[in-house]
């Protein structure tokens, strides 16, 4: 463990516990604007497992998310998100925390070090070749996390591991690694901090761009969102809105004709067709606006 980036003494912050407040935050601000560049060296890493994963999604795969504490929590939350941002079910974008779901809002410690409950936690949804596991541990050693990785790979499904230290154990055990190396925190080993806000920024990047991937944006207006309530049904019509050029009245008239559902409204407006064959065409495109509206008839 004191081998590891995540776990050294932060020099910057040895005097924590005698600095002002004002001091306090000032260095933890600092530390994390760190992050975003720490980051950004990984995207060529975090660019493969998209372009690898779209295909594997697009034919029925899922998004899998395992890991075990904060990285586990980060996991099921950008899980638990997809669905009312991108249409998508709740069983497409799956988050797996050790410990199980009583793990995310009371710490588990302990859980993490099965290795064996890792692998069950994976078997239990039945994952098949053709899904996707992201594994997420800052230290890049949970045997938790090991577990997983190591059932994924002998079930055939794509795998990758996102960890905050190189040369991470768990790196080596991954289709694609995606190291990001936030150094050591503020609070000497709590990884919730610098490590956990580069696990959130790069499960952003995945989540969305691969959702992009898959039909569920047009531009960069979220067209495939679940309208559950008054708040989302306005921002449904807005996004039509924003989508075609058309009046916020326009918008609403094709938000009902298309039975609350935004894409159907688009297609709809933008290739000048009647309901049922604005469905066909989103149908016969995947799902992705851009290619329906410019198909030929």
């Amino acid at each position: 463990m004191r081998q590891l980036q995540t776990e050294r003494r932060n020099e910057a912050s040895t005097n924590l516990d005698a600095m002002n407040v004002l001091d306090i935050l000032s260095l933890m601000n600092e530390e994390d604007e760190k992050v975003a560049l720490h980051v950004k060296q990984s995207l060529p890493q975090i660019a493969k497992l998209i372009q690898l994963a779209v295909p594997k999604l697009r034919h029925d795969g899922r998004l899998i998310y395992i890991g075990a504490g904060t990285s586990g929590r980060l996991g099921v939350l950008d899980a638990v998100e997809c669905p009312p941002t991108f249409g998508v079910s709740s069983s497409k974008v799956v988050g797996l925390i050790a410990g199980g779901e009583g793990a995310f809002s009371q710490a588990e410690e302990g859980a993490e070090d099965s290795r064996s409950m890792g692998a069950q936690d994976l078997s239990k949804i039945q994952l098949n070749e053709q899904d996707v596991v992201v594994g997420i541990a800052a230290s890049g050693r949970t045997p938790y996390v090991l577990g997983a990785l190591e059932h994924a790979n002998k079930v055939g499904a794509l795998t990758a591991s996102l960890s905050c230290n190189c040369n991470a154990v768990m790196s080596e055990m991954a289709d694609v690694a995606i190291e990001v190396p936030t150094g050591s925190e503020v609070l000497s080993g709590s990884t919730r901090l610098k490590a956990g806000s580069a696990q959130k920024m790069v499960l952003n990047m995945i989540s969305t761009a691969t959702m992009v991937g898959l039909g569920k944006v047009y531009q960069n207006l979220m067209v495939d969102m679940k309208v559950t309530n008054e708040k989302l049904e306005m921002r449904g019509k807005n996004i039509i809105v924003e989508a075609t050029g058309v009046s916020f009245s326009v918008a609403e008239e094709f938000f009902n004709k298309a039975g609350g559902h935004v894409k159907t409204a688009i297609v709809m407006i933008l290739a000048d067709l009647p309901v049922d064959e604005a469905k066909l065409r989103l149908h016969e495109a995947q799902g992705v606006v851009r290619q329906a509206v410019s198909a030929k008839e």
